[in-house]
């Protein structure tokens, strides 16, 4: 990490996890030498070969400095250590911003059920609606930092900056604790559209401009900033046309009311295979297991296009990176049980593990995207 990096809110979030995990490192070194007798020449000395082993380790700068910082406080971190040991004490509070039924209420309930299992405490689901999940975000933006309430997220989170006015820093307000899943949208029409692939549909929408319509479910949603993204990449202009929901906006594509739709898979593959509608290609960087035969949109003509859809755990600022580091260890464990990755292939969602480091990446990648795609696709709330 170079001073240039300073500012860049992905590297504070490493800083402050690297930090973290190297004064725990260091903290257990000096426990090893902690005597009433030790001098402060061999304290310093000590605090020295901490400092060594931090920058050994590719921490530099302020980071290394954290770290010298936490083996000056040995019982602050030794008491993180231990509440790391004994947590959770209590039930866990998991916020899901959406109402029930949705795709972050379905994935947040299996993973509470299974976090109950593992760690011996009730993970207890709390629905806080309202506002494209702002109100339950700031909800968890206020808890107290310490492990007993998590925030489950999606896409949207990284959309709604671009669109919103929000009451909490989308980066530096909650801490990454884990990627649960992903998955991919589909473009699918009306069977009657004469084409088959989505190298003719591109074709077809090349040559009339401003004629094909599509259908989402809102303004400023995922499959409205994922046809936006198409428009952007595949130099095409469709006209957006919103629905207050996912369902309307699909039964006027099989109506043919409108041409087609960005829709989730889980919603639009039950209708794919009963033939009511006829995919064009799924917006992941891989083909779907379910859908195997229908190729990505990046092979059928738009490199590079993903407009897949992620969910993800985090929690108020200033969690011990001790418990984050559990959380995101326990929640792992879960995501790789055979019975859960059966049951998220189920809702047309695909395991993903991964640290808190990448999926902080992650965030603030996506809202980068997102805030240039809304930009340019002129997406506002009315």
């Amino acid at each position: 990490m170079t001073v240039r990096d300073w500012g860049n809110p992905v590297a504070t979030q490493h800083r402050r996890l690297a930090a973290t995990s190297a004064g725990l490192r260091c903290d257990a070194h000096l426990r090893n030498h902690r005597r009433p007798h030790l001098t402060l020449r061999r304290w310093q000395a000590l605090v020295t070969e901490c400092m060594n082993a931090a920058l050994r380790q590719r921490i530099t700068g302020a980071v290394a400095a954290g770290a010298v910082l936490l083996c000056l406080h040995p019982v602050n971190a030794a008491a993180q250590t231990g509440d790391a040991a004994r947590f959770p004490a209590k039930s866990i509070r998991m916020i899901v911003p959406f109402p029930p039924g949705g795709s972050n209420d379905i994935l947040g309930r299996f993973l509470a059920q299974k976090m109950t299992e593992r760690l011996g405490q009730q993970t207890i689901v709390e629905n806080r609606a309202g506002a494209d999940g702002i109100i339950g975000t700031e909800v968890a933006v206020r808890a107290p930092a310490d492990g007993y309430t998590i925030l489950i997220i999606s896409t949207t989170y990284t959309m709604n900056p671009a669109i919103h006015k929000l009451p909490y820093d989308p980066i530096n307000s909650l801490t990454p604790i884990s990627l649960i899943a992903s998955g991919g949208n589909v473009i699918a029409s009306n069977p009657s559209l004469p084409v088959n692939s989505m190298k003719d549909f591109i074709a077809l929408a090349k040559a009339r401009p401003g004629q094909i319509r599509y259908s989402s479910s809102g303004i400023g949603g995922f499959n409205h900033f994922g046809g936006e993204l198409f428009n952007t990449m595949a130099g095409v202009k469709m006209v957006h046309i919103p629905y207050k929901g996912g369902g309307p906006a699909m039964l006027d594509v099989m109506s043919g009311q409108v041409e087609i739709m960005f829709g989730t898979l889980i919603q639009a593959l039950p209708h794919i295979r009963s033939g009511k509608l006829k995919p064009l290609g799924v917006g992941s960087a891989k083909r779907s297991p379910l859908l195997p035969q229908v190729a990505t949109i990046s092979e059928g003509g738009v490199p590079g296009y993903d407009g897949s859809i992620w969910w993800g755990v985090l929690g108020p600022t200033g969690i011990p990176g001790a418990i984050v580091t559990k959380l995101n260890a326990e929640i792992g464990a879960i995501l790789r049980d055979p019975e859960m990755v059966k049951r998220l292939v189920a809702e047309a969602a695909e395991p993903a593990v991964d640290t808190p480091e990448a999926f902080g990446i992650l965030i603030a990648n996506d809202i980068g995207k997102w805030a240039r795609i809304a930009r340019q696709a002129g997406i506002r709330t009315e």
